[in-house]
């Protein structure tokens, strides 16, 4: 595992004890849907309008989020396609109290471009 993020900081926010699950550790569907929102940043910027997630790779926990986190997450353009781009996202945890810098998973979400009606719609040139 590295340790340093790999691709633009999109989005930080901290967890709180609501999103935790049954052990005190922050939900993994909190944690997907933290990356989802930064991938469809970065694909929206890509793809210069309105984005739909199509698929997520398998992901990985490499560590847990806890209550307090400082939760960050890193985006980059992986591939693009005719109407397709994939985002390759890390999230990464600070632990404020040890001052630890942990990445915590990493996937890549695929998102088609599409129109306002829906319809998938070609990405602009780079």
């Amino acid at each position: 595992m590295t340790d340093t993020p790999h691709g633009e900081l999109t989005l930080q926010t901290v967890p709180f004890p609501a999103d935790t699950n049954g052990s005190g550790d922050i939900f993994g569907g909190w944690v997907l849907s933290q990356m989802d929102i930064a991938g469809g940043i970065a694909a929206a910027k890509r793809a210069k309008g309105r984005t739909a997630t199509v698929a997520i790779n398998a992901m990985r926990f490499h560590a847990p989020v806890h209550v307090g986190d400082l939760f960050t997450v890193y985006t980059r353009v992986a591939r693009t396609g005719t109407t397709s781009v994939t985002i390759h996202v890390e999230a990464w945890v600070e632990r404020l109290e040890t001052a630890q810098h942990l990445k915590v998973t990493e996937a890549d979400f695929t998102f088609v471009a599409i129109r306002s009606s829906g319809v998938k719609r070609p990405l602009p040139q780079a």
